[in-house]
């Protein structure tokens, strides 16, 4: 799968909004300029964030955009679904059931399958947020946990340890 200029611009719109439309609605023109992006093609892409609810519009002197939510509440594939026609890493796997003939037989379609479910896992963790903070280290569930239970004592020990070893490699070249 190829994400299009559609889900890139997408993304890249919300982030300027988040940026910028704190205190004021943003222009279409306001946004095609920071972002050298046509203002037509926008005008596309926010029609699709309207749509999907992700934005909303005034009209009006003062009209423009802004964000119909905070940061947080949008996911990343939440707004690449929005704005793309298709978010399937295959063709087969674009429709809601497998279309293609050889499903029943094809070797390769659970890796497809399983490669498709690891994207949209990963794209649903992620948020708006996250690409303004430029946090995409998104531990997996387990991960949370074990580091919620890390105490200072464990992370003494394990610098404790790396250092032997590291002790234990310098003598062994010498």
């Amino acid at each position: 799968m190829k994400i299009s200029t559609k889900g890139r611009y997408a993304l890249r719109v919300l982030v300027d909004l988040a940026e910028n439309g704190k205190k004021k609605n943003v222009s279409i023109r306001e946004i095609a300029e920071r972002q050298r992006i046509s203002d037509k093609y926008l005008e596309g892409i926010v029609a699709r964030l309207s749509a999907a609810g992700y934005v909303k519009s005034v009209r009006g002197k003062y009209g423009g955009y802004r964000l119909a939510k905070e940061p947080k509440e949008y996911t990343v594939y939440d707004i690449l679904r929005a704005a793309e026609d298709s978010i399937a890493l295959v063709a087969c796997l674009e429709d809601e059931v497998n279309q293609c003939p050889r499903s029943k037989t094809c070797m390769t379609l659970p890796l497809w399958e399983h490669m498709q479910a690891q994207f949209k896992e990963y794209m649903e963790k992620l948020t708006l947020q996250d690409v303004l903070d430029k946090k995409f280290d998104v531990p997996a569930d387990d991960e949370e946990v074990a580091d919620e239970v890390l105490t200072d004592e464990t992370s003494s020990e394990t610098k404790k340890d790396t250092s032997t070893k590291t002790d234990t490699v310098a003598h062994a070249s010498v």
